[in-house]
């Protein structure tokens, strides 16, 4: 009977957030209003500077271009959430809760398809130079692009779809800052026996597989820059490779702390990690793409000029 009773499942959640106490939610407020406007402008920049440079109409900057979007998209699905819980009510529907969840895993795995892909494309012009023009063609980085964005959502829509089959009826109170999955899973009265099977097969699949895709890549490009006779040529391989290997260490490292464990290990200290792939990584990556590449730079330049005249 007690079963019974606990069928029906609760129609919102309440988000907790990153802190509880009063006095820090306009603070709060005020740091991650300043890192989404970071983050967008940013971004957007990288974006405009690419598209109106015709010197950037190359592969690495149309990758760049679309993990730049990407990251734009994957912010707003998280941090407009948290700036209304620091000043209003912390509660969220079921639907937005799901509906919030779907986009974080898609988006986020999208960045994660979009750094396999630039790694590889690093690997064809180190690697390969001579074949690079006809390997990395238009065609193919559409379909890598489509393909990264497609398989994102398919493996979102899988983790969505087994989590609406449960219920949630002992609590609806979500000790984290967004609708992620191992806090739901937590909450659920109903045996989560199948997710965690799915999250620790595929989901380990998926997570771990564009990893050492990309750590192959890597060995293959630090094989052949060693081979380079000049200190000059081996610097010169290198410095495109640094901004890459940058975001794929700060992506991959907070993403393995999070979800590369049991369900009953997670922790509200798991948040900080969540924030460094959620949000950090999104604000950084202009600042990581720009530093030191001429590229970009001229494409910044020549783009604020543009603006002035």
């Amino acid at each position: 009977m007690e079963k019974v009773n606990q069928t029906s499942s609760v129609s919102e959640f309440i988000l907790l957030g990153l802190s509880s106490l009063p006095e820090d939610q306009k603070p709060l407020f005020i740091l991650f209003l300043t890192i989404y406007l970071v983050t967008i402008i940013g971004n957007l920049l990288i974006i405009l500077a690419i598209h109106s440079d015709s010197q950037l109409q190359n592969p690495m900057y149309f990758f760049l271009s679309f993990l730049s979007f990407t990251d734009i998209c994957f912010t707003t699905t998280i941090v407009p959430r948290m700036l209304v819980n620091f000043l209003s009510e912390k509660t969220i529907s079921y639907a937005g809760c799901l509906t919030q969840m779907y986009f974080i895993y898609a988006l986020g795995n999208t960045d994660s398809g979009l750094l396999v892909v630039m790694a590889f494309d690093r690997y064809v012009a180190i690697c390969d130079p001579f074949h690079y023009v006809t390997t990395m063609n238009h065609h193919r980085c559409v379909l890598l692009v489509a393909f990264s964005c497609s398989f994102s959502h398919l493996h979102s829509l899988l983790h969505t779809l087994l989590l609406n089959r449960l219920n949630f009826c002992d609590s609806s109170i979500i000790h984290h800052f967004l609708c992620d999955i191992n806090p739901l899973l937590k909450l659920s009265c109903s045996s989560t026996f199948v997710n965690e099977i799915v999250i620790m097969s595929e989901g380990s699949v998926v997570l771990v597989t564009p990893f050492l895709c990309i750590t192959f890549s890597y060995i293959r490009i630090f094989i052949t820059v060693l081979k380079i006779p000049s200190a000059a040529g081996k610097r010169k391989a290198f410095s495109t490779c640094g901004s890459h290997l940058t975001m794929v260490t700060l992506f991959y490292g907070s993403i393995f702390y999070v979800y590369l464990q049991p369900l009953s290990t997670y922790t509200v200290r798991d948040h900080v990690a969540t924030l460094a792939y959620t949000v950090l990584s999104s604000m950084l990556n202009p600042f990581i793409y720009s530093l030191r590449n001429k590229d970009i730079e001229r494409g910044l330049r020549k783009l604020m000029a543009r603006r002035k005249s």
